[in-house]
């Protein structure tokens, strides 16, 4: 079969990966979508079973470090777009660890970065590189009503928002320095469906589920911009076939939370769903030491996104919240099957060696 494009997902096994590869797989049946992943703890393929038989899906088991495997998928697929999402990407994990995330989220970058354009030299027209990256890049905000934007300095305070820094750099310079067509996204905290419970949303919802203690860093009075993680799927998708090489777009929600106030909707939101008196699950909450270097507050500015490319989301974070709250509570096999560390077995026979 001969398809218009032959699109890279990078991380695609992921959280946010996995939404995009179901919306591109979907929505466009003439190309083809290759969902490169190295499969660590946060990739799951179950994440994709209700596409992973369409004739225009592949799944390539790989690590973006090896520069060697990278050249022979661009030459085997004849790559034409790139969506690299595939990243370290928890903040506790960074600080334990920061040299895995130096490696994956820099090196990985660039391995890929220098794969494309040795794939593309001489006929980069109808080509793009598209990076995903976080907010987290531009620092921390007071609680002045300022927003990050494109043309915000970024200062980077983890080593997880560093090794994104870098590798943000590492695009910018790929399309100044050889003209590689990249793009880059800055977004905001995703939530929804398919997120791996070490994150707050579904780690919480969890520990309500089994009356665990509900850790918040210091007083809970850090507040992050939340967006439901089709919504990201969406402007990801705009992005891509609409965004203009060279630019960097924001993506928010304009939907600004304290820790401690989402943690009481959703233990409200879990009580009541669970049928439990609502607000009974609060004495869950356990007030701990402080993240070191914790950022006090992120929120982005969207408007050029919207401006230009006409998106905006389309959930108010109540509604998010319910539908997420509810997907998890229905989904409770796959919950237990990824706190338990059954989920990687998915596929072990056939990936696991490659």
């Amino acid at each position: 079969m001969e398809f218009k494009r032959n699109i890279l997902v990078t991380g695609g096994a992921g959280f946010i990966g996995s939404h995009v590869v179901r919306l591109f797989v979907k929505k466009y049946p003439d190309c083809r979508i290759v969902n490169l992943d190295k499969l660590t703890y946060a990739g799951n393929l179950s994440n994709l079973r209700d596409v992973e038989c369409c004739p225009n899906y592949v799944f390539v088991k790989a690590d973006i470090c090896d520069y060697g495997r990278m050249q022979e998928v661009f030459r085997e697929y004849g790559i034409d777009g790139v969506i690299h999402l595939a990243a370290e990407s928890h903040v506790d994990r960074s600080i334990r660890d920061p040299f895995t995330f130096a490696r994956t989220n820099v090196l990985g970058t660039l391995s890929l970065l220098q794969a494309a354009k040795e794939a593309w030299e001489g006929a980069f027209e109808g080509k793009l590189f598209y990076h995903i990256s976080t907010d987290e890049v531009y620092g921390a905000l007071e609680f002045d009503g300022t927003l990050f934007t494109e043309e915000t300095r970024y200062s980077p305070h983890s080593p997880y928002s560093a090794s994104k820094a870098g590798s943000d750099h590492f695009v910018r310079a790929f399309h100044d320095t050889y003209g590689l067509p990249t793009l880059v996204t800055n977004c905001s905290n995703n939530y929804g469906p398919y997120q791996f419970p070490e994150k707050l949303i579904p780690l919480f919802i969890n520990n309500i589920r089994h009356n665990k203690p509900l850790p918040v860093y210091g007083k809970g009075e850090n507040v992050r911009d939340w967006l439901y993680v089709e919504d990201h799927a969406r402007a990801i998708d705009l992005v891509f076939h609409r965004g203009k090489a060279g630019e960097t777009y924001n993506i928010g929600g304009f939907n600004e939370w304290k820790n401690i106030d989402l943690i009481r909707v959703l233990v409200k939101t879990v009580d009541r769903l669970l049928g439990r008196p609502v607000g009974a699950s609060e004495h869950l909450i356990t007030y701990v030491a402080d993240r070191a270097g914790h950022d006090l507050r992120y929120a982005i500015d969207s408007r050029k996104l919207q401006r230009e490319l006409g998106w905006e989301p389309s959930l108010q974070f109540e509604e998010g919240i319910e539908k997420t709250v509810r997907w998890y509570l229905d989904n409770q096999a796959w919950l237990d099957e990824v706190t338990s560390g059954d989920y990687q077995k998915y596929y072990e026979k056939m990936y696991g060696n490659r």
